[in-house]
């Protein structure tokens, strides 16, 4: 038996870094965020020689240990490793598992696009195949989000496990107690219609540490003398309730504004969100015809989402596409996280 999974990547709108601790704890988080038609995939296969094997081939990565031996949480794949761990300890009664499990991304480490997150969700769901787990949506993210942030030790927020989970035009609210509440939007075809028109991505090639801007963020949240970030943070929650709402009515206008705000917004958390060459390729983009553009994820680098205006769509593609970078066009999904057995 072969199990093979996929989780779809995101799009986060609005009200992005409102999901990371200690903000939600205090103040409840909310985002809105879109899943696209790219995906994390993972396969696993069952091995005769007592070994596990991990391979994420989209980056050239391989570990073989025993599988009856301890899995250590350093060195390379260590959400491999960690998604492994925690599924014998939990799901199999601490027995091993041999296994060969490869896994795959249609974007690169770093992007912005929840990629690492939703890597732990295709592998989590394949776990869930491949033992016949009967966990619902909920259980899988915040499995998924347990693994990432306190098993694997790596800073975040949450949105990514649930988006990739759950799939669709999502609401979320973060609470304390690491209570979360999705609520799917029921937007109409055409104001989808329209967003997918409207949208152009710009990947910057620039990988960045999500990890290391967030932990900057927190830290300057923590500053009891700063109240700058925990203001941007309130902003950003703001926007992201009135492009919700733009959403829904399809007021576009309006939208964008809100994104153009939250996006002034979202530079005041930290230093390294923005810099010289991605404020170059926004205004490039505005330039030309763009409505709004943001940083997708974390900042720094990665995917830049813009909207734009359908009749310069094209305008907007030429203009970036003479910058260093890939332009990208996609298209909004329903579905979250999905698994399959071969027999």
């Amino acid at each position: 038996m072969i199990v093979r999974s996929r989780a779809p990547l995101r799009l986060g709108l609005g009200g992005g870094g409102t999901d990371v601790s200690p903000y939600c704890d205090e103040h409840i988080g909310m985002v809105l965020n879109v899943t696209i038609d790219l995906y994390a995939y993972t396969i696993i296969e069952p091995a005769d020689n007592n070994m596990v094997s991990f391979r994420a081939s989209d980056i050239d990565g391989y570990v073989e240990m025993p599988a009856d031996g301890d899995i250590p949480l350093e060195g390379a794949l260590i959400l491999h490793r960690a998604v492994y761990r925690r599924m014998v300890a939990d799901f199999n009664q601490g027995r091993p598992l041999p296994c060969r499990i490869t896994t795959f991304c249609d974007a690169p480490p770093g992007s912005g696009l929840g990629t690492s997150s939703t890597m732990v969700v295709s592998l989590v769901k394949a776990f869930v195949e491949y033992l016949n787990l009967p966990l619902g949506e909920y259980e899988i993210a915040y499995l998924a989000f347990t693994i990432e942030r306190i098993d694997a030790g790596l800073s975040g927020g949450r949105q990514d496990q649930y988006a990739a989970t759950f799939g669709g035009v999502n609401f979320m609210e973060f609470h304390t107690e690491n209570r979360v509440i999705v609520n799917p939007l029921r937007v109409k075809n055409w104001i989808m219609s329209e967003f997918e028109t409207s949208l152009v991505l710009f990947n910057s090639g620039v990988s960045r540490s999500s990890a290391s801007i967030i932990d900057e963020q927190t830290a300057n949240l923590t500053k009891t003398h700063d109240h700058t970030t925990l203001d941007a943070m309130h902003e950003i929650k703001a926007d992201a309730i009135g492009m919700k709402e733009c959403l829904l009515k399809g007021d576009f206008d309006n939208f964008a504004a809100f994104m153009r705000k939250s996006w002034e917004a979202k530079k005041r958390l930290a230093s390294r969100i923005s810099n010289s060459r991605i404020d170059h390729v926004v205004e490039t983009a505005l330039g030309a015809g763009a409505r709004a553009g943001k940083v997708s994820g974390a900042g720094g680098g990665g995917f830049i989402t813009f909207l734009v205006d359908p009749q310069r769509r094209v305008d907007v593609i030429r203009a970036l596409g003479r910058e260093e970078g890939q332009v990208m066009t996609c298209h909004t999904t329903q579905n979250g996280t999905e698994g399959w057995k071969l027999f």
